[in-house]
């Protein structure tokens, strides 16, 4: 009789209850991006549209849903929240801005990351969980306000340090859907990297600064366990450049442990912030095994 490895016996299990749909995946990029303004800071009125397709998602799976609202002048902008297994007193939050840079349609940057929120909402329904697992839809992270205390993952790390919430882990979703196999398509912020990494950008990266933290190091571990596609594990100063380019800056700065899950952005993906980042660019198939991953992950 062959014995099957315990390993084998749980990702079966855990595979056998929910997959991202890539069909879906398709109809929430086409809503987030083919918009009739840009989600700017500057359109808020589409930015509520889409803090408002993101709320009723949230609230078909989520135990808990609602806004986190604060001003910046005379305007009121929002994060968007659910929570499963509210009860509970540890947390583990996941984040995606949702907002663009400028005039685009912003499909990577980060319309992806925001349908990885979205479908780990759908795959996390009814699910039985050992901690609070927190999936916030951030607003803001763009210029002019990136690296300010109005970016939405400022205001939302702020309150989870000011309420002492015991938060074991952040999980940013910055850029999940670009990925290309061609020889020299991925550069890096240091040439000799290249040696180390490849230079195909066919793989997803799990970001972390120097002592990450125990929550941050779990995940990228069991990342590079379960995802069904390849992960590649990259660790660095916090003044490399890049590396704490998205939202989980706050957390670090609120003292919390926090990584970033991305295809790497400007290193490998030339449309960023320019009007060419496209829903059409982006390999689906590939950006639904990332969040599968991510799902398989923080369950295990």
């Amino acid at each position: 009789m062959k014995i099957i490895p315990f390993l084998s016996i749980f990702f079966v299990s855990i595979t056998s209850y929910g997959q991202a749909d890539t069909i879906r995946i398709k109809e929430l990029l086409t809503v987030l991006t083919k918009t009739s303004k840009p989600r700017n800071h500057q359109n808020i009125d589409q930015l509520n549209l889409c803090a408002k397709f993101i709320s009723n998602n949230f609230k078909e799976y989520a135990d808990t849903v609602f806004y986190q609202n604060y001003q910046v002048g005379s305007l009121t902008y929002k994060n968007v929240i659910a929570r499963f297994n509210p009860q509970a007193s540890k947390k583990l939050v996941i984040g995606a801005h949702y907002d663009v840079c400028g005039n685009q349609e912003g499909a990577d940057d980060n319309a992806s990351g925001i349908v990885g929120l979205l479908e780990l909402a759908r795959l996390l329904k009814g699910k039985s969980l050992d901690n609070c697992i927190e999936l916030v839809a951030y607003t803001l992270e763009e210029p002019p306000f990136f690296r300010t205390e109005y970016m939405g993952s400022f205001i939302h790390a702020k309150s989870l340090k000011e309420s002492n919430t015991e938060v074991i882990g952040m999980i940013c979703l910055e850029m999940i859907g670009y990925f290309d196999e061609a020889k020299h398509s991925q550069d890096y912020p240091i040439g000799l990297l290249k040696l180390f990494y490849g230079s195909r950008g066919n793989y997803i990266t799990v970001v972390n600064k120097f002592a990450k933290g125990k929550g941050a190091r779990k995940f990228t571990r069991r990342m590079d366990r379960f995802a069904q596609l390849p992960v590649k594990k990259f660790n660095g100063p916090k003044a490399l450049t890049g590396i704490d380019f998205s939202d989980h800056l706050n957390y670090w700065k609120m003292g919390f442990s926090a990584c970033m899950v991305t295809d790497t952005a400007f290193y490998r993906n030339k449309n960023y912030h320019q009007k060419t980042d496209e829903m059409g660019t982006l390999n689906i198939s590939r950006m639904a095994l990332v969040i599968d991953g991510i799902f398989f992950s923080i369950l295990a």
